[in-house]
């Protein structure tokens, strides 16, 4: 699993206006294939009386699924200007279609890949790119006569928390970037005085809006 990527957020929507056509931009995020075929289909249906709906999609840890479509465009002219923008933009796991209004003047083909490049940049940042960032479960189990202690220990480092367990004892599952777990259960061990009970648990996905964190 990568350490981090960057994606979006949500669904997002943006429109521009050049020599009179309609660009709209759309972005969302996706974790396969399919899903982004559902997206760029659904606006498709939603824009079905548009000139043109131009797409691409990069998907995958390593990028492995690359996908453009210049939907009756000028080959070269709107799928890979969207596609590049993924790219320099250092996304995964996006689609984006960009819809064409034809306003009735051409804009000749430097003019329609800026046109689609704006509207792919467009359609990106109202998704809002985030970051996500691998962590890995920390589960803490003590007494409740060192619950204070630790919740302090805690406070002061900032640490990123999921759910606290109340049973017959307390069990606090802390969520520190997957690379430094290791190194927090040990110092959790020497908050603890050896008397808590510590175990790693799952890694997951957390969305930052920025990184490295602050």
């Amino acid at each position: 699993m990568l350490a981090h990527y960057k994606t979006v957020k949500q669904f997002g929507v943006s429109e521009i206006v050049i020599k009179k056509s309609r660009f709209i931009g759309h972005a969302k995020p996706v974790s396969t294939e399919e899903e982004a075929i559902q997206f760029i289909q659904s606006i498709k249906k939603e824009h079905s009386m548009a000139t043109h709906n131009c797409s691409a999609y990069m998907i995958g840890e390593r990028d492995e699924i690359q996908k453009q479509s210049d939907d009756g465009e000028p080959s070269g002219t709107a799928g890979k200007p969207i596609l590049e923008v993924i790219k320099n933009q250092g996304l995964k796991n996006i689609a984006v279609v960009v819809t064409r209004y034809f306003g009735g003047i051409m804009l000749g083909a430097g003019g329609l890949i800026r046109a689609y490049t704006d509207g792919a940049v467009e359609g990106i940042a109202a998704a809002v790119p985030v970051y996500q960032v691998l962590h890995r479960e920390v589960h803490v189990e003590i007494d409740y006569t060192w619950h204070g202690k630790v919740e302090n220990e805690l406070r002061s480092r900032e640490m990123l928390m999921g759910e606290t367990a109340f049973t017959d004892k307390v069990t606090l599952t802390c969520l520190p970037i997957a690379a430094e777990a290791e190194h927090f259960a040990a110092w959790m061990t020497d908050v603890t005085q050896g008397q808590g009970v510590i175990a790693l648990g799952a890694q997951l996905y957390v969305e930052h809006d920025a990184w490295p964190l602050p």
